[in-house]
């Protein structure tokens, strides 16, 4: 008799199970964050949903998740719903509710069949000591960020600068992974484009009431491209151009080792400072 292999916390975070209508999910206390669970573990939660749907068809292309209320502990349902389909493309809508209650969290997304075609990366891969190389962020102890490892190569967490001496640089390059190492799959992708600390508490140098809005997220390979990869880590970016009455925006990148641009993202967020 050979023991049950015990899932990822990644995977029982995201799990969802099909229902006559409505799909279920539940939170997870390993990535909890403030208020709610971390949105980066709702946003591949809501994608676990459409590639598990029978309907689906194609690879993810573009994921938007609009927070609209904090989510409880506990159980909640996806109304999963596919609004329009051609023949290269699907367009879903999920709502995530709880107790019947208005939607907490809007998602739309994109599935498309990627067919070979020309190809041209223009944008380089920034220059980046290997993962290996550089040490991990030893202060990650808190709720969801005990679960990944962070590898700063530029801006590290720093919040005990005075704020009057700022702003401060928004920028931070890092190698990114979860803590158990797991290989990288869309969903995984999906949440690590949520896994960079605000970019105001970078500015500022201090830790401000702060809330994702809004993320979307573009994949740049295919399931098939993106398990050949075959990677457990990836190099990542995040800045922001504007911090602008209580709104600020975030966009990040995420390449594999190899080079390869893997995804984009942008969010614009709330922020009280």
């Amino acid at each position: 008799m050979t023991d049950t292999p015990q899932l990822h916390l990644f995977d029982e975070a995201t799990r969802v199970t099909a229902g006559d209508s409505r799909w279920q999910g539940r939170t997870s206390p390993d990535y909890w964050a403030f208020v709610g669970p971390f949105g980066g573990v709702t946003a591949a939660t809501v994608l676990r949903a459409l590639i598990q749907h029978p309907q689906i068809q194609g690879d993810p292309l573009a994921v938007t998740v609009n927070y609209c209320a904090p989510i409880a502990e506990g159980p909640f349902d996806l109304d999963v719903r596919l609004v329009k389909a051609n023949r290269s493309s699907q367009h879903w809508l999920v709502e995530l509710s709880q107790g019947g209650t208005d939607p907490a969290t809007l998602a739309t997304a994109v599935f498309a069949e990627r067919r070979p075609s020309w190809s041209h990366q223009p944008a380089p891969m920034p220059d980046t000591p290997p993962f290996d190389q550089v040490k991990r962020h030893p202060n990650t102890h808190v709720g969801w960020t005990k679960q990944y490892d962070f590898r700063f190569v530029d801006g590290p967490p720093d919040y005990g600068a005075s704020a009057t001496a700022g702003p401060f640089s928004s920028y931070s390059r890092l190698w990114l992974s979860d803590r158990k190492p797991r290989k990288l799959d869309c969903l995984s992708l999906l949440s690590m484009s949520d896994a960079f600390f605000p970019r105001v508490f970078q500015a500022r140098s201090e830790v401000v009431p702060f809330g994702t809005v809004s993320l979307t997220t573009y994949f740049h390979v295919s399931r098939e491209e993106l398990a050949t990869e075959n990677i457990t880590h990836v190099l990542a970016t995040a800045d922001a151009k504007l911090f602008n009455r209580s709104y600020h925006d975030q966009n990040s990148e995420l390449w594999s080792p190899s080079g390869k641009l893997l995804a984009t993202t942008t969010q614009i967020a709330y922020f009280k400072a």
